[in-house]
């Protein structure tokens, strides 16, 4: 049996609170804005600008948050105590803004938003951090992101299902969905949290005896990483070649399916499928390899986009099929990516003498964030270019073809070209193991010098 695996137990506990924060995501896509802006009379741009500022905000924390969770040793570790203290910022944040009563407005969007996302940081970086750190076996840093993802579309499915079901029994408005989601969400985290860090220890972390690197040196040294570089181009394309789709999903069935209504379907479906396939990817990702199985998860996509570029009104049924079958690698996609991102870790580890994953994955936080926003601009100014307009009642069979054909075809051209930035990746199955023969041979050699200076100490003469 392999001793760095975890069990089940301990696998579904760490997973454990991915449930719920991936729930706060969506509506903050989907509802919250519709929502201040139709129900509570603030301004759409407002709106808009209030969320992205925001956003830029926590783009900036990502790296402090992630360098004092490497550096900061409490008695609950590095990674939990960061953990705890985000719960009680991320709940009372997500209240205000789903349940803001008479205090709405851009000034309270604006400020409860950036705490909302600073304590979802604080969760999630070291979350992400600590996970690369439960195991050192190459195959099993992919079984414990595959599972920490899988359990957070399993929440985005749950939401999703709650809110079909919501609507087919009449309660459609949003500030009834939003108190739902946030008494559910308040309810929920605690519990699971617990079972998170009270089930799952962390390991101690790796050190070599070099210099420390400052904050800022140390962001230098990953940008200097070459195999972290790739990683970040291959990401790029990834999440925006996505992100566009997921911003021209709605717009499509609206305006040239003239099938609004199957959206909440649509997306359940897709999240189904999703969830479904990812374990189909990881017994792939143990055949093949990582970076091979992550370049055929981009091209699935590619693939299954192109024909979405041919569809026209009255095709809703092969529309909702194709997102299906083309969404069914989204999963494998971020946990391959992440658990080769703690092979490239590894790596930096030996060279620069210090564990810094909370450093690394503030800089991946920071490349998907920055990558979603390229997305979702790409996906709303090219359309414009193209001459689409959603408030006009009629959309005119040529700009419904440039439509599509950006739907289709932009995302297909960003997956293939994500893809090429993996071939001859320089961490295989056989570099990782050579890179974790060196670090637990310095690990040995740490614990003799330490076991000698002990003895030594043993047999110092005492006074009196």
């Amino acid at each position: 049996m392999n001793p760095e695996r975890l069990s089940t137990t301990r696998l579904l506990a760490y997973s454990a609170p991915s449930l719920v924060t991936s729930v706060a995501a969506l509506p903050m896509a989907l509802f919250v804005p519709a929502f201040y802006a139709d129900d509570l009379g603030v301004p759409l741009a407002a709106v808009g600008g209030a969320i992205a500022f925001s956003r830029l905000l926590d783009v900036v924390t990502d790296p402090l948050i992630g360098a004092l969770s490497d550096r900061r040793k409490l008695p609950l570790g590095r990674r939990k105590p960061w953990m705890l203290l985000g719960v009680p910022l991320f709940l009372y944040s997500l209240w205000q803004i789903f349940v803001p009563g008479d205090a709405a407005s851009t000034t309270h969007l604006l400020i409860w938003s950036a705490l909302l996302y600073l304590g979802f940081t604080m969760i999630d970086l070291p979350h992400k951090a600590w996970g690369a750190e439960l195991s050192t076996d190459y195959d099993e840093r992919s079984r414990i992101t595959s599972a920490r993802e899988a359990i957070s579309t399993a929440g985005q499915v749950l939401l999703l299902a709650a809110l079909v079901w919501l609507a087919a029994r009449g309660i459609e408005d949003a500030a009834s969905q939003l108190y739902g989601i946030a008494v559910a969400v308040v309810v929920a985290l605690p519990l699971l949290m617990a079972a998170c860090l009270l089930g799952v220890g962390e390991r101690a972390p790796e050190q070599i005896d070099v210099p420390r690197p400052r904050l800022v040196e140390g962001l230098r040294l990953v940008a200097a990483n070459p195999a972290f570089r790739r990683m970040v181009g291959c990401v790029l394309f990834f999440v925006s070649g996505v992100a566009i789709q997921g911003t021209l999903h709605r717009l499509v069935l609206a305006d040239v399916m003239l099938d609004e209504g199957r959206f909440p379907t649509m997306i359940l479906l897709e999240n189904l499928g999703t969830l479904l396939a990812v374990p189909l990817w990881l017994k792939l990702s143990v055949r093949i390899g990582k970076h091979p199985a992550l370049m055929l998860a981009a091209l699935w996509i590619a693939v299954w986009s192109v024909p979405l570029a041919f569809l026209r009104e009255g095709q809703t049924t092969a529309l909702v099929a194709i997102v299906v079958v083309r969404g069914a690698s989204f999963a494998s996609i971020l946990f391959l990516a992440n658990s080769i991102a703690a092979d490239v870790i590894d790596v930096d580890t030996l060279e620069s003498g210090e564990q810094r994953s909370g450093l690394f994955f503030a800089v991946w936080g920071m490349v998907i964030k920055l990558s979603l926003a390229l997305g979702v601009v790409l996906g709303t100014t090219l359309p414009a270019a193209a001459g689409y307009a959603p408030a006009d009642e009629l959309i005119e069979p040529a700009i419904q073809a440039r439509l599509m054909a950006i739907y289709g075809g932009v995302p297909a051209l960003a997956m293939a070209a994500g893809a090429l930035f993996l071939r001859g990746f320089p961490i295989t199955r056989e570099r990782h193991a050579a890179v974790r023969a060196a670090l637990d041979a310095h690990a040995q050699r740490r614990a003799a010098r330490g076991g000698a200076q002990s003895d030594s100490a043993d047999r110092q003469p005492t006074s009196g």
